[in-house]
């Protein structure tokens, strides 16, 4: 369940801080009755631009299969070999 809190609700940066570190979710802040604000923990935060990055490699690698571009598994590794061995 998200977490929504009024603007007012910010003069206490220590609760908020606490709330977004314990639910490891945003926390959605309004302002006038609307939603104004979205705050997270920076680990969350983090993590959600991980799983951004993956996603978007994904859909690339699906792209390139869908056209047919696709790499043979031994050039691949020689490539890996190449650039990781001493």
């Amino acid at each position: 369940m998200p977490e929504i809190r009024p603007m007012r609700d910010l003069r206490d940066t220590n609760a908020i801080s606490r709330l977004c570190h314990a639910t490891s979710e945003p926390v959605y802040i309004t302002k006038n009755g609307y939603q104004d604000l979205v705050i997270m923990s920076n680990e969350e935060f983090d993590r959600r631009c991980a799983r951004e990055e993956i996603y978007a490699k994904l859909l690339e690698a699906e792209g390139d299969v869908a056209r047919g571009e696709l790499l043979e598994s031994e050039d691949v590794f020689s490539a890996m070999r190449a650039k990781y061995e001493y």
